[in-house]
Formats: C-alpha cells, structure tokens, sequence
C-alpha cells in the first residue's frame, strides 16, 4: 500500500466532507467504545489483567531472540518451515517461491495487517496469482479496491448503501438482478455463497498470526467469521505471515493476552474462533494443509527495539485506541494515509517510513488521553507521540512560522515575570476587543481555529493570577 501520509491535511479535509463517511463513523461510539466500557467491569481483574499483558510484552521484547529460535525449533519438529524476511521485499518474495512451487493460480487470504504493510495482494496479482480476502470487511473493501480503515474493522468508513453498490457491481451476472440486499444477513449470505467455492479452488492459504507460541511453534488467529480456519486447513499450503514481535512465550502467557484482547477489541469475552495451528497435516489428520510454512518480517523492529519508540511493539493490534480516539471519529483511517491509523498510526507510520513521510500523525490527537487509558497493553501512546513531534522540530520538518511561534512562546516560558506579564497583557487586550459580542469570528493567527467556530473572548483574569488569588503556589 502506497502511502498518502505526507497528505494527511488534504486527506482530512476531503474525510471532513464525505457526508457517507461522517455518518459511518457516528456509529463507532455506540458499538466498540459502548461495548468495551461493557465488558470491562464484568471482569473484575481486568485492570490487573492489563498489567500481567504489559509485563508479559516487555518480558518479550527484553528476550526476543531467544522467543523466536525457541518458536523456530517447535515449528521445525512438527515439520513446518520458517523464513525470515528482514524486509517487505524479502517477505513478498518468500511468499512467491512458495506459491509458485505448487503452481498456484488462486490464493485465499485470512485478514493480515502484516500483507497490508508489505502491499503482498498488489504484489501477487502483478505476479500472475489472484488473491481472494476472506473476512467480509476485506473482501468488501477489496471489492472497492480500497485499503482497509481500520485495525479489526477494514470496512467500517463504509455505510449499507455503498456495500450494496459494491456486491452487485462485483456478483453481476451471479444472482438474481432484483434480489433484495437490504438487510446486512443478506449481504453475508451473499458473500458466503461466492467465497465457499473460492476456499475450495486456492492453492495456498494465508493468515496472519495474532500469536505466535514459542513453547510448542502454534500459530494462533482470532476470527469472528471462521474465514480463518477455512483459509488454512483447505488449500495445500498454509502460510502465516506475522512479525517479529508477535511471539510470546508459552500457551498460559497467551490465554492472559486473549482475555484482554477481545475485550479492549470488541468488547466480547473471546472471539468466536481462536484458532491453533501446529505445522502441516500428519498421518491420521482429516484435513490441513500438506505444507506449513511461517514467514517472520522485521521490516525495521529490530532498530526499534533499542529504540525510543520500543513500548509501541508490546500493541496486540486491538484497535482500541483508534476507536476512542475523537480524531479518528473525526476522520476515518484513510485520513492517515497508510496501514495503521489512529493513535498507533501516529507512532508507527513515522517509525516505519521515516518522520519526513508521516510527520503530521503525531500532531493528530488532541492528547486528551483516552488511548492510553483503555489500552490493554498500557502503551505510552502520547509520549511516544511527543517524542515524534520534538523529533520533527528538532529535524526542522515542521513548518518554519510553527517552530518560530514555538520558539517565541519558550522564550517567554523561560521568562516566568515576562510571561505573567505578557498573558496578563494579551488577555486585557482580547477581553477589549471582544467585549462587544464576547467572540471573535476572525483572529490573526487563529485561522485554524476561526474558519470552523467563533473563538470566546477572554473573560476574568489569566489563570496563573486566578491560582495564586486562591491560594495556589508556584513551583
């Protein structure tokens, strides 16, 4: 996938206007956010659940060769393969040779973010093999030719009418032109019926992995759909394709993972199907896959992993940021440009493609807070964000009239009495000019702010005088 991130302002602007657009996101509120606040207290220990699940990914990233030679030897005995690909194009050309070594024509694909990060379905397509995705969002959104918007949720920037126009553009010719594709089970009964003939002609099979077990070299996915389990135990192959960090030590440490990733997900106590895959079929199996093969892609973890932005590989890929995040909500995924969006976009996508590419997404939050708090993982979400915003200062990235303006304001913040003395003054100064309609509908500087909204005028004294009149103290 190509990345529009250095857009991020015009992608904005144009999700700002998409009044479908606007009305899908309205509904992330009422259905993840109202569902994980649901879940959460019906699990008293989930909060101490929350710590175990931090401690558990530091514990991993502090031993992680060791993690993945443990995984290798377990995926080795049960006879698997691992391939290690350092980057996108060594995991895309991984992939080929397998496919090619069965003469694939046909490949089905369970929902993988990793497959979106290295662009794979462009990739296989340009190489002669079709790639079928098999979660409903992904086949929707793949029907549209679009990538997905959202971690868990590819096709939720989407409203029923647009899904509609893309199922009987895609099955012309399949159904009955005057069906009616009104109610959402008839959509799926409709998608169920093109891809249960897909899954029986693929070649090869690909998942992700949400899990990889180091103790007994399972591969574990969690689906609501049972795509999953269709795309890696019908084809020839099966193929995962997960990233480094996706390793974890034993079956106990993964069960504490899974009990907080639904929840902070979906707000469900556990997925439909959690799914354990151990290499390729043996004597006496009544299905899998002749060969299992698992393709490891750093793509730039290991540089992280002594890096200022380690914290950020302990993510689970819930989505749980982006679905409390009110500039998501605002904007959609495809505002940020690349594969992950949101929060976890904005730490990702300047640590993967480089702070010139993907700048503006760490000044995309508010820093409310609400990321960091419901994460299951406990990830620093806005401090890894501000270490991306000095970064670009510091790398003079930023606009030059922003690092000015903040240079201008450190100044005065290094100045205590000229500070006091300079907010006193700019807050007469506004109260003044604003006492007439106690507003202002144009500000110089504040065009950001005023082309949206009137600003208040000021009103009372600055806050620093209001803390010491009440009895506050400076430190």
């Amino acid at each position: 996938m190509e990345s529009t991130s250095r857009n991020f302002n015009a992608n904005v602007r144009a999700a700002l206007a998409n009044d479908a657009l606007q009305s899908a996101l309205g509904k992330i509120e009422s259905g993840f956010v109202a569902n994980r606040a649901n879940a959460a207290p019906r699990l008293p220990e989930f909060d101490a659940l929350r710590d175990q699940a931090r401690d558990i990914k530091d514990h991993i990233l502090d031993n992680l060769d060791f993690y993945l030679e443990a995984f290798e030897a377990r995926v080795l005995e049960s006879g698997g393969q691992v391939h290690w690909a350092s980057s996108a194009a060594d995991a895309r050309a991984a992939i080929l040779d397998i496919c090619r070594s069965v003469d694939a024509r046909t490949v089905t694909k369970g929902k993988s973010m990793i497959a979106e990060e290295i662009g794979l379905n462009d990739f296989l397509e340009e190489n002669g093999i079709e790639p079928v995705e098999t979660d409903l969002g992904e086949y929707i959104i793949q029907l549209r030719k679009e990538p997905p918007s959202h971690i868990i949720a590819p096709a939720i920037h989407l409203v029923k009418e647009q899904i509609e126009e893309a199922f009987r553009g895609a099955h012309e010719g399949m159904f009955d032109s005057g069906r009616s594709l009104e109610e959402p089970r008839a959509l799926l009964e409709e998608a169920r019926a093109v891809l249960r003939q897909r899954f029986l002609d693929a070649d090869v099979g690909i998942t992700g992995a949400n899990f990889l077990i180091a103790a007994t070299g399972s591969t574990v996915i969690v689906t609501n759909e049972g795509n999953g389990d269709l795309t890696q135990t019908l084809p020839k192959i099966h193929i995962v394709i997960a990233s480094l960090e996706k390793v974890v030590p034993t079956l106990e440490d993964t069960s504490t993972l899974l009990r907080v990733l639904a929840r902070s997900a979906t707000g469900q106590e556990f997925t439909s199907y959690t799914t354990f895959s151990n290499g390729p079929r043996r004597n006496g199996d009544p299905d899998g896959p002749e060969q299992f093969h698992v393709v490891l892609l750093d793509n730039g973890r290991s540089e992280m992993l002594g890096g200022p932005v380690r914290d950020v590989l302990r993510c689970i890929r819930c989505g749980a940021c982006m679905n409390h995040c009110p500039v998501y909500g605002a904007v959609g995924g495809h505002s940020y440009g690349w594969v992950y969006p949101g929060p976890i976009g904005a730490v990702l996508t300047p640590t993967l493609l480089g702070l010139d590419e993907g700048r503006h997404l760490p000044n995309a939050s508010t820093f409310c807070g609400r990321c960091e708090s419901v994460c299951p993982v406990r990830i620093p979400l806005l401090s890894l964000m501000r270490h991306h915003r000095e970064q670009a200062f510091e790398d003079k990235l930023s606009p030059a009239a922003e690092r000015t303006g903040l240079g201008v304001w450190a100044f005065f913040a290094r100045h205590p009495a000229l500070y006091r003395f300079a907010t006193g003054l700019a807050m007469r100064a506004l109260a003044w000019a604003g006492r007439k309609q106690g507003r202002f509908s144009t500000l110089p500087f504040a065009g950001g702010w005023t082309a949206h909204r009137d600003l208040p005028a000021p009103q009372g004294d600055t806050f620093q005088r209001q803390w010491s009149a009440r009895g506050g103290r400076r430190r």
